[in-house]
């Protein structure tokens, strides 16, 4: 493939796994996910009373049979999925360490392969990008052809300036006429209670959320051994400190970030995977597919 952030054999091995939603959706085609609506499905969800000007073909005559009562049979109405990835492309994203990709390089990688599985399997995917000064759009859609306008805007991006995921969460929970499934990828370099409301703001438009929280290893190690200049990647001040007089305060803070992070999502319902770039992305996606395959029954 052209794209470096693809790798067919990947694509192959992942592309037995189903991209499945855990909540019920709503579409404008017929497809294999649930819908919160009834219809005439092949599987049953439960029996009402007859009324007037119901379908009589739909009348459960062993039911009345039983209780000499008029019930209609009740199925699920399966239908196709909408999945939205938004994608951090702030400074901080530019982040590397050793021979590590990036965690943009990771973003695309995670981005366009789960893109590419859902389009694959008549769903729609759609793109969102966002810095401080940019919220790009591709709204999502089932055609072939939206895999490359998808992959084009993925090796386009250049991640600069501060983020803007905060205001896009809340630009993408607005815009979403109907349920999806929204991906976040990001390094969350953000203020946890904006996250946490911007979440919020994603769930009460009964969108099903996954996050992908991507961390560079040494960001978590910390294991500097000398004094460094320090400098952020997104507004670009810096500080010269001894790694080795900060590291316990350090470590102190990062864990109390994890810990809101992860409430936040929680308390949403959303699913969250802490990744770090060192880590094989195909295993990632398995973990992340298996993780959403139906238990027994569909409740």
């Amino acid at each position: 493939m052209k794209y470096d952030f693809l790798d067919s054999d990947v694509l192959a091995r992942l592309g037995a796994l189903p991209v499945e939603s855990r909540l019920a959706m709503i579409g404008n085609v017929v497809g294999k996910h649930r819908s919160p609506h009834r219809g005439s499905s092949v599987e049953f969800a439960e029996y009402r009373k007859y009324v007037q000007g119901d379908d009589t073909r739909r009348l459960d005559w062993k039911a009345f049979a039983r209780s000499d009562r008029y019930y209609i049979k009740e199925f699920e109405a399966d239908t196709n999925l909408r999945a939205y990835f938004l994608v951090d492309c702030s400074g901080s994203m530019n982040f590397a360490s050793g021979e590590h990709d990036t965690k943009i390089q990771y973003a695309r990688k995670l981005a366009a392969s789960l893109s590419y599985l859902l389009v694959n399997q008549g769903d729609a995917a759609g793109l969102s990008c966002c810095t401080d000064t940019l919220h790009l759009e591709i709204p999502p859609s089932r055609r072939p052809a939206q895999l490359q306008i998808i992959f084009d805007t993925l090796a386009d991006i250049k991640p600069t300036g501060e983020t803007g995921l905060i205001g896009a969460l809340h630009t993408v929970a607005e815009k979403i006429g109907q349920r999806a499934l929204v991906v976040i990828i990001s390094d969350l370099f953000t203020d946890p209670a904006a996250l946490a409301d911007a979440l919020q703001h994603l769930r009460f438009r009964k969108h099903d959320i996954s996050v992908f929280h991507l961390m560079d290893q040494q960001e978590i190690d910390f294991d500097f051994n000398r004094p460094y200049r320090f400098v952020d990647l997104e507004d670009g001040t810096s500080v010269v400190a001894e790694p080795n007089l900060i590291a316990e305060e350090y470590s102190a803070a990062l864990k109390e970030f994890f810990r809101d992070v992860e409430t936040a999502c929680h308390d949403v319902h959303a699913d969250y995977h802490l990744v770090t770039t060192n880590q094989n992305y195909e295993d990632i996606m398995r973990d992340f597919l298996t993780a959403r395959l139906p238990k027994q029954g569909r409740g």
